[in-house]
C-alpha cells in the first residue's frame, strides 16, 4: 500500500497540486476513507467529490440529486473512483428507502458518468463499486467473474448499478466494477458492528451457519483497487474477496476465538433474523456466496491475508 501508484500516462491530463488527480466519492465511508489514506501515502492527490459546499482544497461539489457535478474538478483527472451509496445494512428496508438504495447507487452514477462525458480530457478509468451480491445465492456452488447475475434485490441493484458505470466506455474510459465481499475493518462497517456483540460472547452462526461468507481485509481491498488502477489489463467486474472464503459457522467460531471469547451454540434462527431485520436479513445475511477473486490473483495481485485468524488478527 505504500508503493507509488504508477497510472499510464496520458496526453494532456490534468496536473493538481504538482500530481495527476484521483477523483473519490464516498471518501468519507469505511471504504474511501481507507482508500484515501493510501492514494496520498503513495504521493497522490485525492479530490473528494462531497455534497456539502467545499470546506478544502482537496474537496469539490457535486450533487446527484440535483444532477449537478464539477466539472472543473474532473477534467483531466487522471482516474475516478466512484463509492458512493446509501448504507445497505443501516436501516430496515422498508420501500422508501429501497428506492434510497437505488437512486444513490444507480442516479448517482448516472449523474456521474453523464459528467465524464461533458469533458474534452476524461479520466483513463472508471473504477465503480458494487458487490458479491451480484451473484445471488450461491450455495456451495464457487463462483468467479464469469458468472452471471443472481436473482434477488441486491442482485438487480448491483446490475443495474453496474450498467451505469459501464456506460463511460462510450467515452474512452476503461470501466472497472469492484464486486466487494466482506470488508474487515477494526474501524466498522459489518464488523464493527458485530464486535460489540462477540465481545460480549453472544456471537452466534445466523440461520443454518451453512452460507459461504466471501470476505476481504480492508488493507487487501485498498490494495487490491491500487493493482487495479494501475494495471490497464483490469478491466469489466473484478471480485474483492480473499481466495478463502469461509462458512459463516466457521466466521462466527474464528472471531470468538480471535476475541478469545466463546460463542453461542444455538444459532440464530433465520426466521428470528427475517422477523427483526426484515429483507434484507433474507438478502444480505442468510444468502451464501463463494466466491473467489480469479481476475486479481491472474492478474498478480498479492494477498496481504488468505487466512481468516491471521486477518481478523491484523485487523481487530
Amino acid at each position: 500500500m505504500g508503493a507509488r501508484l504508477a497510472l499510464p500516462a496520458r496526453g494532456g491530463a490534468r496536473a493538481y497540486c504538482g500530481v495527476m488527480a484521483i477523483i473519490v466519492t464516498g471518501a468519507s465511508g469505511l471504504l474511501g476513507s481507507a482508500l484515501t489514506e493510501g492514494l496520498r501515502a503513495g504521493g497522490h492527490e485525492v479530490v473528494r467529490l462531497v455534497r456539502h459546499q467545499p470546506r478544502s482544497q482537496d474537496e469539490a461539489f457535486w450533487q446527484p440529486s440535483e444532477r449537478v457535478a464539477d466539472l472543473a474538478a474532473l477534467e483531466g483527472a487522471e482516474a475516478v473512483v466512484h463509492l458512493a451509496g446509501a448504507p445497505i445494512g443501516d436501516k430496515r428496508w422498508s420501500a422508501a428507502y429501497k428506492r434510497e438504495l437505488i437512486s444513490s447507487r444507480v442516479e448517482g452514477t448516472r449523474v456521474l458518468v453523464n459528467a465524464l462525458g461533458e469533458l474534452s480530457r476524461p479520466p483513463e478509468v472508471l473504477v465503480c463499486a458494487s458487490g458479491v451480491d451480484f451473484y445471488g445465492d450461491t450455495g456451495d456452488r464457487v463462483v468467479d467473474e464469469t458468472q452471471g447475475r443472481g436473482t434477488g434485490f441486491l442482485a438487480d441493484l448491483c446490475g443495474l448499478w453496474e450498467g451505469e458505470a459501464r456506460r463511460a466506455e462510450a467515452y474512452g474510459v476503461r470501466c472497472v466494477q469492484l464486486r466487494t465481499g466482506l470488508a474487515l475493518s477494526g474501524r466498522g462497517g459489518a464488523l464493527g458492528r458485530m464486535l460489540p456483540i462477540f465481545k460480549m460472547g453472544l456471537g452466534a452462526p445466523l440461520g443454518s451457519g451453512k452460507q459461504y461468507w466471501s470476505w476481504i481485509a480492508v488493507d487487501d481491498w485498498v490494495g487490491a483497487t491500487l493493482h487495479i488502477l494501475k494495471n490497464r489489463d483490469m478491466v469489466g467486474p473484478v471480485n474483492l474477496t480473499s481466495p478463502s472464503p469461509v462458512t459463516n459457522a466457521e466466521f462466527t467460531r474464528t472471531l470468538g476465538k480471535a476475541l478469545r471469547k466463546g460463542t453461542m451454540p444455538i444459532p440464530v434462527p433465520g426466521f428470528a433474523l427475517s422477523a427483526g431485520l426484515g429483507e434484507f436479513a433474507r438478502e444480505g445475511l442468510l444468502p451464501s456466496h463463494r466466491v473467489l477473486p480469479e481476475k486479481l490473483t491472474a492478474g498478480g495481485y498479492r494477498f496481504a491475508h488468505t487466512s481468516l485468524d491471521e486477518a481478523l488478527s491484523a485487523v481487530i
